[in-house]
Protein backbone atom coordinates (compact mmCIF):
# COMPACT_ATOMS: atom_id res chain seq x y z
CA UNK A 1 0.00 0.00 0.00
CA UNK A 2 2.89 2.34 0.78
CA UNK A 3 4.33 1.98 -2.73
CA UNK A 4 0.90 2.73 -4.25
CA UNK A 5 0.66 5.96 -2.25
CA UNK A 6 4.19 6.86 -3.41
CA UNK A 7 3.13 6.49 -7.06
CA UNK A 8 -0.09 8.43 -6.53
CA UNK A 9 1.88 11.28 -4.93
CA UNK A 10 4.34 11.16 -7.80
CA UNK A 11 1.49 11.56 -10.32
CA UNK A 12 -0.21 14.33 -8.34
CA UNK A 13 3.09 16.13 -7.83
CA UNK A 14 4.07 16.04 -11.50
CA UNK A 15 0.57 16.75 -12.86
CA UNK A 16 -0.64 19.48 -10.52
CA UNK A 17 1.97 20.82 -8.11
CA UNK A 18 4.92 20.96 -10.51
CA UNK A 19 2.97 21.13 -13.77
CA UNK A 20 5.45 21.27 -16.61
CA UNK A 21 3.62 24.02 -18.50
CA UNK A 22 2.24 26.18 -15.71
CA UNK A 23 4.93 25.75 -13.05
CA UNK A 24 8.13 24.88 -14.92
CA UNK A 25 7.12 26.76 -18.11
CA UNK A 26 8.22 23.96 -20.44
CA UNK A 27 6.25 23.16 -23.59
CA UNK A 28 4.83 26.65 -24.06
CA UNK A 29 4.95 26.50 -27.90
CA UNK A 30 2.40 23.67 -28.34
CA UNK A 31 0.50 24.97 -25.31
CA UNK A 32 -0.17 28.29 -27.03
CA UNK A 33 -0.27 26.96 -30.58
CA UNK A 34 -2.73 24.09 -30.26
CA UNK A 35 -5.03 25.58 -27.65
CA UNK A 36 -7.45 27.35 -30.02
CA UNK A 37 -9.72 24.29 -30.17
CA UNK A 38 -10.54 21.76 -27.47
CA UNK A 39 -10.62 18.95 -30.04
CA UNK A 40 -7.05 19.60 -31.18
CA UNK A 41 -5.96 20.12 -27.57
CA UNK A 42 -7.30 16.67 -26.66
CA UNK A 43 -5.56 15.13 -29.69
CA UNK A 44 -2.27 16.81 -28.83
CA UNK A 45 -2.66 15.75 -25.19
CA UNK A 46 -3.06 12.11 -26.18
CA UNK A 47 -0.01 12.33 -28.46
CA UNK A 48 2.09 13.94 -25.72
CA UNK A 49 0.95 11.38 -23.12
CA UNK A 50 2.00 8.56 -25.43
CA UNK A 51 5.32 10.11 -26.48
CA UNK A 52 6.34 11.38 -23.04
CA UNK A 53 5.59 8.11 -21.24
CA UNK A 54 7.10 5.82 -23.86
CA UNK A 55 10.12 8.10 -24.33
CA UNK A 56 10.81 8.05 -20.60
CA UNK A 57 10.67 4.26 -20.61
CA UNK A 58 13.00 3.91 -23.61
CA UNK A 59 15.53 6.58 -22.59
CA UNK A 60 15.73 5.15 -19.06
CA UNK A 61 16.64 1.76 -20.51
CA UNK A 62 19.14 3.27 -22.94
CA UNK A 63 20.72 5.39 -20.23
CA UNK A 64 21.14 2.64 -17.64
CA UNK A 65 21.97 -0.25 -19.99
CA UNK A 66 23.98 1.51 -22.69
CA UNK A 67 25.16 5.03 -21.88
CA UNK A 68 26.23 4.56 -18.25
CA UNK A 69 28.00 1.17 -18.60
CA UNK A 70 29.99 2.32 -21.63
CA UNK A 71 30.82 5.81 -20.34
CA UNK A 72 28.71 7.58 -22.96
CA UNK A 73 26.79 9.83 -20.57
CA UNK A 74 27.88 12.89 -22.56
CA UNK A 75 25.59 11.66 -25.37
CA UNK A 76 22.46 11.69 -23.19
CA UNK A 77 20.80 14.76 -24.67
CA UNK A 78 21.46 13.78 -28.28
CA UNK A 79 20.31 10.19 -27.76
CA UNK A 80 17.21 11.32 -25.87
CA UNK A 81 16.25 13.74 -28.66
CA UNK A 82 16.71 10.98 -31.27
CA UNK A 83 14.46 8.63 -29.31
CA UNK A 84 11.82 11.35 -28.90
CA UNK A 85 12.02 12.19 -32.62
CA UNK A 86 11.53 8.54 -33.59
CA UNK A 87 8.51 8.22 -31.29
CA UNK A 88 7.00 11.43 -32.66
CA UNK A 89 7.38 10.08 -36.19
CA UNK A 90 5.54 6.94 -35.11
CA UNK A 91 2.73 8.99 -33.54
CA UNK A 92 2.55 11.22 -36.61
CA UNK A 93 2.13 8.22 -38.93
CA UNK A 94 -0.53 6.69 -36.68
CA UNK A 95 -2.56 9.90 -36.41
CA UNK A 96 -2.28 10.55 -40.14
CA UNK A 97 -3.66 7.07 -40.83
CA UNK A 98 -6.32 6.95 -38.11
CA UNK A 99 -7.58 10.55 -38.07
CA UNK A 100 -6.64 12.74 -41.06
CA UNK A 101 -8.74 15.69 -39.77
CA UNK A 102 -6.85 15.66 -36.44
CA UNK A 103 -3.58 15.35 -38.34
CA UNK A 104 -4.50 18.44 -40.38
CA UNK A 105 -5.67 20.34 -37.27
CA UNK A 106 -2.45 19.66 -35.37
CA UNK A 107 -0.41 20.75 -38.37
CA UNK A 108 3.15 21.80 -37.58
CA UNK A 109 2.65 21.34 -33.84
CA UNK A 110 2.66 17.54 -34.09
CA UNK A 111 6.26 17.28 -35.32
CA UNK A 112 7.15 20.02 -32.84
CA UNK A 113 6.61 17.50 -30.04
CA UNK A 114 10.16 16.46 -30.96
CA UNK A 115 11.44 19.83 -29.80
CA UNK A 116 8.92 20.14 -26.98
CA UNK A 117 11.21 20.84 -24.07
CA UNK A 118 8.67 19.30 -21.67
CA UNK A 119 9.26 15.84 -23.18
CA UNK A 120 13.03 16.20 -23.01
CA UNK A 121 12.73 17.81 -19.57
CA UNK A 122 10.88 14.80 -18.17
CA UNK A 123 13.45 12.40 -19.62
CA UNK A 124 16.34 14.39 -18.15
CA UNK A 125 14.63 14.88 -14.78
CA UNK A 126 14.04 11.12 -14.49
CA UNK A 127 17.78 10.60 -14.76
CA UNK A 128 18.68 13.57 -12.56
CA UNK A 129 16.27 12.50 -9.81
CA UNK A 130 17.56 8.90 -10.08
CA UNK A 131 14.13 7.37 -10.47
CA UNK A 132 13.94 3.65 -11.07
CA UNK A 133 12.16 2.47 -14.23
CA UNK A 134 8.69 2.33 -12.69
CA UNK A 135 9.06 5.72 -10.99
CA UNK A 136 10.32 7.24 -14.26
CA UNK A 137 7.29 5.94 -16.17
CA UNK A 138 4.83 7.06 -13.48
CA UNK A 139 6.47 10.49 -13.27
CA UNK A 140 6.30 10.84 -17.06
CA UNK A 141 2.67 9.72 -17.12
CA UNK A 142 1.78 12.25 -14.43
CA UNK A 143 3.71 15.04 -16.15
CA UNK A 144 2.04 14.29 -19.48
CA UNK A 145 -1.40 14.13 -17.87
CA UNK A 146 -0.66 17.51 -16.28
CA UNK A 147 0.40 18.87 -19.66
CA UNK A 148 -2.82 17.58 -21.21
CA UNK A 149 -4.94 18.89 -18.36
CA UNK A 150 -3.45 22.38 -18.63
CA UNK A 151 -3.81 22.32 -22.42
CA UNK A 152 -7.47 21.23 -22.38
CA UNK A 153 -8.45 23.71 -19.63
CA UNK A 154 -6.65 26.50 -21.47
CA UNK A 155 -8.27 25.61 -24.80
CA UNK A 156 -11.71 25.67 -23.19
CA UNK A 157 -10.98 29.08 -21.73
CA UNK A 158 -9.77 30.37 -25.11
CA UNK A 159 -12.91 29.08 -26.83
CA UNK A 160 -15.05 30.92 -24.29
CA UNK A 161 -12.99 34.10 -24.72
CA UNK A 162 -13.52 33.95 -28.49
CA UNK A 163 -17.27 34.18 -27.81
CA UNK A 164 -16.91 36.91 -25.19
CA UNK A 165 -16.73 40.65 -25.47
CA UNK A 166 -12.97 41.12 -25.26
CA UNK A 167 -11.64 44.64 -25.97
CA UNK A 168 -10.09 44.77 -29.46
CA UNK A 169 -6.62 45.57 -28.14
CA UNK A 170 -6.60 42.36 -26.06
CA UNK A 171 -7.98 39.96 -28.70
CA UNK A 172 -5.81 37.06 -29.83
CA UNK A 173 -2.38 36.58 -28.29
CA UNK A 174 -2.60 39.24 -25.54
CA UNK A 175 -5.71 37.75 -23.91
CA UNK A 176 -4.26 34.24 -24.39
CA UNK A 177 -1.11 35.21 -22.49
CA UNK A 178 -3.09 36.93 -19.74
CA UNK A 179 -5.32 33.86 -19.44
CA UNK A 180 -2.29 31.55 -19.32
CA UNK A 181 -0.85 33.67 -16.51
CA UNK A 182 -4.08 33.49 -14.52
CA UNK A 183 -4.26 29.72 -15.09
CA UNK A 184 -0.68 29.44 -13.87
CA UNK A 185 -1.60 31.37 -10.74
CA UNK A 186 -4.56 29.04 -10.21
CA UNK A 187 -2.26 26.01 -10.41
CA UNK A 188 -0.01 27.62 -7.81
CA UNK A 189 -2.84 26.86 -5.39
CA UNK A 190 -1.63 23.25 -5.48
CA UNK A 191 1.75 24.27 -4.02
CA UNK A 192 2.52 22.44 -0.84
CA UNK A 193 0.08 19.63 -1.64
CA UNK A 194 2.97 17.29 -2.44
CA UNK A 195 6.74 17.83 -2.12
Amino acid sequence: MHIFIHYVLLVVGSALVNNFVLHRFLGICPFLGVSRSTDTAIGMSMAVIFVMTLASFVVWLINYYLLLPYGLVYLQTIVFILVIAALVQLVEMIIQRVSPPLYQALGIYLPLITTNCAVLGVALLNIQLRYDLMEACVFALGASIGFGLALVIFSGMREELDLGDVPRVFRGTPIALITAGILSLAFMGFSGLVK
